[in-house]
């Protein structure tokens, strides 16, 4: 398959393979347009490299912005479970400890994820879930520096 858009760098998704960036950054362009193409890009990246967490991050994204919930929320939990596994950190982001120092890589991702995740569960409806993953975020990035106090305040102005 021709890779048309391999060369325009829309998005930086850091060190992922040239082939999957090239079918993330198709993927970017596409969804403008034709959000089923993008949605089956993103997958062929998936499947190609499962490992890839930028994959999750586009999927967990996109179907959030369309509304797709329950598509967002499966995305983003694979994502999270990926990023923990390549973290070392339990399966059970309930279970994770607060590090000295932010992490990088999958343990950055892990959390910015548990922090789309609480977005997903408000929008969902689903407040408790919402709630318990920003207490945690709370006690893991107790700086904020992930973004979730922005997801506190809508969950806040939610009631």
């Amino acid at each position: 398959m021709s890779n048309p858009f391999a060369h325009e760098k829309l998005i930086d998704f850091g060190s992922v393979p040239p082939f999957i960036d090239g079918l993330l950054q198709e993927g970017v362009a596409a969804y403008r347009v034709d959000r089923a193409r993008a949605d089956r890009l993103f997958r062929e990246a998936l499947y190609a490299a499962p490992h890839a967490l930028p994959v999750y991050y586009c999927l967990y994204k996109t179907h959030t912005y369309q509304g797709s919930l329950d598509e967002a929320l499966s995305a983003a939990m694979a994502g999270l479970a990926e990023a923990a596994r390549q973290a070392e950190w339990s399966m059970d982001w309930r279970a994770w400890e607060p590090q000295p120092v932010l992490p990088e890589g999958p343990g950055r991702f892990a959390l910015y994820t548990l922090k789309a995740l609480a977005f997903i569960h408000l929008r969902r409806n689903e407040r408790e879930a919402a709630s318990a993953a920003l207490e945690a975020l709370t006690r893991l990035d107790p700086r904020g520096e992930v973004g979730w106090p922005v997801i506190a305040a809508l969950a806040e102005g939610l009631g």
